[in-house]
């Protein structure tokens, strides 16, 4: 018929029984594979060697830490729980710093900084406070010796301050301070007139300067073994450091030195008559 369109549309054939069977058996063992977890692939001997590689000295270190902070918490929990509270050390009369919770406070806080009025505190007089010294600037906690640094010992006028000028000098009361401008006098020889005429103004000129250089380096050298001794001892913490007002030292008038300094200071000594 000349209405109907020249190209009809074919319906699709059905499929038969056995092809819908087949599709459907295919499915349900895809689904069943997908459900069916996989076994996993055994280790040749050499990725199980790289395995064990993998386990390095970082590794073992860590859990060697694990197990060392273990037992530290356990042993201090114990000594603390027997003791009813009295000790974190079971009752040892020198027991380890490590097991002062004080100790891990001062490690994990970092440097303090004290003015010279509040390190002046710290002197032992206060025995709720440690003893704390000062040299050049830097703190030291000295508790660990009280006989020495505390009330009544030897070296008592170091606690609480900065004497830097008390190490070099030998003054102990008077030279409290860490002021240390003119020390170096106390290495240079005296003028003499009746000496000093062996030596022509401008030789006596080169002399006095090459002196003044070589006290300077005494007075250095004198306060960087001090500095040493405190830095080095085990038993001695550093603390912090001394925080000076501004403008500190010229704010204040030199001093002048010691008399026991002073006593030192000799005259020149002609050549060849030493």
């Amino acid at each position: 018929m000349a209405d109907e369109p020249s190209v009809r549309r074919r319906k699709p054939e059905p499929k038969s029984t056995e092809s819908l069977v087949s599709e459907s058996v295919e499915s349900d063992t895809e689904q069943v594979e997908e459900q069916i977890p996989k076994k996993p692939r055994r280790k040749s001997p050499h990725e199980r060697l790289d395995d064990d590689e993998a386990y390095s000295t970082a590794s073992l270190c860590v859990d060697i830490l694990r197990v060392l902070t273990f037992i530290g918490l356990a042993w201090i929990g114990l000594s603390y729980l027997i003791s009813n509270g009295d000790t974190y050390s079971w009752g040892l009369s020198d027991p380890p710093k490590y097991v002062n919770p004080e100790w891990w406070m001062k490690k994990f806080r970092g440097p303090i900084y004290l003015t010279p009025t509040e390190l002046s505190a710290y002197d032992g007089s206060d025995l709720s406070k440690p003893i704390y010294l000062a040299i050049n600037g830097t703190i030291y906690d000295v508790s660990s010796n009280t006989r020495t640094y505390g009330p009544g010992g030897s070296y008592h006028y170091f606690a609480g301050c900065d004497a830097a000028r008390a190490y070099v000098t030998g003054c102990f009361a008077e030279d409290r301070t860490p002021d240390i401008r003119g020390v170096e006098d106390m290495f240079l020889p005296l003028d003499d007139p009746a000496v000093d005429r062996h030596w022509s103004a401008q030789e006596l000129e080169e002399m006095r300067g090459r002196e003044r250089e070589a006290a300077l380096k005494k007075v250095d050298d004198a306060l960087r073994h001090w500095a040493e001794f405190f830095r080095k001892k085990p038993e001695y913490e550093f603390v912090g450091y001394v925080r000076m007002p501004e403008g500190w030292p010229d704010t204040e008038p030199r001093r002048p030195l010691c008399e026991q300094a002073a006593k030192r200071r000799k005259s020149r000594v002609v050549p060849g008559q030493e």
